[in-house]
């Protein structure tokens, strides 16, 4: 039997990697600090969960076929150093996905933003067209129980970040699965606190495209510029596959493709979206389907988990929800909301919750990134502002990165609950974008109101 230890199983690809490995009948421990739901719960459930928090060389053994390492480790992390000593082999988890996949054809998809709502997409429709496919996504997914599938399929795709691959290994993720297929869907600067520098982050991508092998193919949204640039810069002799925004039309706040043969419905909305769109469907060209098949499938594609994600709707109001935190990101969702519904208003609120979007000097990037919505709201968690070891800004300071005048700025969760809580939301649309929490705001008040 496979024997492998996590240390650090409980973040979110992670865990559901220990549950994978489990799935396929391995021997799997693990060890965390600090373990919230739903990991908790789901890895209790597989009886992986670690008796108590902490970390214990003890539970490091040579009988031991590898352990899984995560990025909240520490180069000095107890169970790591023992492992070291005992020369059992280390792998981050993008190198084990790597090792358990030689054989398949990879795809990756790749950028700053899209790359789990394209990835997502194609998902749905390979399962919907029951073809057999591995996956590694970065978000809960509609008829999907986990974020990650290893079998014997002979493809495997894979949503591929550029953030560090592991405390061991300062390099992204996205190297170590040596694709065969890549997209490359957007360029926008991020991970400021390991990228300080947007060259050296811009370069990233541009190693990514020039590692596609001859008998491979390049997808890249040519929309973007930077993308645009990189891509054709790159002297690659695989196949490059451009793509824009899928053609469509918005008819009384329902969003459908134009196709050759006429028009067809889809849940998902937005110019972003429908980049991510048409390179999910030139991804499953590739891989062998038809536009037929694309277009039958996608139209119960109801989106991933936190990505515009229609948590409420009335008949002249909805609540979404989106994972929204890059300035990117928060630009095209705003803008993908309001034009989805023009009459409406629009109170967007974000919270400002990872280090790039906390530190001073990053903030203008932001500008004019909620410009689309009527009322524009920024959260900021004093608590997690120190923890970062960052200065906490004041309205006049966001209000200039946002080049918003009108911008309200929110400190304690209670207070903008209260706040949310007293709008009318008749002919309105709430938008809540974070990577967070907004310090743990029970949401269900807020729900109320639209029922």
């Amino acid at each position: 039997m496979n024997k492998y230890h996590f240390i650090a199983v409980g973040g979110a690809v992670m865990h559901n990697l220990a549950l994978a490995l489990v799935e396929k009948g391995y021997q799997v421990t693990g060890s965390d600090d600090e373990i919230y739901e739903p990991s908790r719960t789901r890895l209790e459930k597989a009886g992986i969960l670690p008796a108590e928090y902490g970390w214990f060389p003890e539970k490091i053994s040579a009988d031991l076929d590898g352990i899984i390492l995560g990025m909240h480790a520490r180069i000095d992390n107890p169970e790591l150093v023992k492992a070291q000593e005992l020369g059992i082999p280390v792998f981050s988890f993008p190198e084990f996905i790597f090792n358990q996949s030689q054989h398949k054809k990879r795809v990756i998809v790749a950028g700053s933003h899209g790359k789990t709502s394209i990835t997502s997409v194609i998902l749905h429709v390979l399962k919907d067209q029951n073809v057999d496919f591995d996956y590694l996504v970065g978000a809960q997914i509609e008829g999907f129980n986990l974020m990650v599938k290893l079998s014997n399929a002979p493809v495997i795709i894979i949503e591929g970040d550029e953030y560090l691959t592991s405390p061991l290994d300062r390099t992204p993720k996205f190297f170590h699965y040596k694709h065969d297929i890549a997209l490359v869907s957007g360029i926008a600067w991020d991970h400021y606190n390991v990228f300080p520098d947007f060259e050296e982050y811009k370069e990233q991508f541009s190693k990514l495209m020039d590692l596609t092998p001859t008998s491979g193919e390049l997808i890249y949204c040519e929309a973007d510029p930077l993308v645009k640039e990189a891509a054709e810069k790159s002297k690659i002799t695989a196949k490059k596959t451009a793509y824009k925004a899928h053609p469509a039309i918005i008819k009384e706040g329902k969003t459908f493709l134009e196709t050759e043969n006429g028009l067809v419905p889809i849940y998902i909305f937005g110019e972003h979206n429908l980049q991510n769109l048409q390179g999910a469907l030139d991804i499953c060209l590739a891989l062998g389907l038809s536009k037929e098949q694309f277009y039958q499938s996608i139209q119960t594609f109801k989106g991933a988990a936190k990505r515009q994600e229609l948590l409420v709707e009335t008949d002249n109001s909805s609540l979404f929800r989106d994972f929204a935190h890059a300035p990117s990101k928060l630009k095209a969702t705003v803008s993908a909301v309001k034009t989805q519904f023009p009459e409406r208003k629009l109170i967007a609120v974000q919270e400002l919750h990872t280090y790039s979007s906390l530190n001073k000097e990053f903030l203008p990037n932001y500008a004019k990134s909620m410009e689309a919505a009527d009322l524009a709201i920024v959260y900021l968690d004093p608590h997690a502002v120190a923890l970062k070891k960052l200065e906490l800004m004041d309205e006049d300071t966001l209000r200039t990165g946002f080049q918003r005048p009108d911008l309200k700025l929110f400190t304690d969760s209670k207070s903008l609950k209260e706040f949310l809580l007293a709008q009318d939301y008749t002919n309105s649309n709430l938008l809540l974008m974070s990577s967070g929490s907004y310090d743990k705001m029970d949401l269900e008040p807020i729900k109320a109101k639209f029922k």
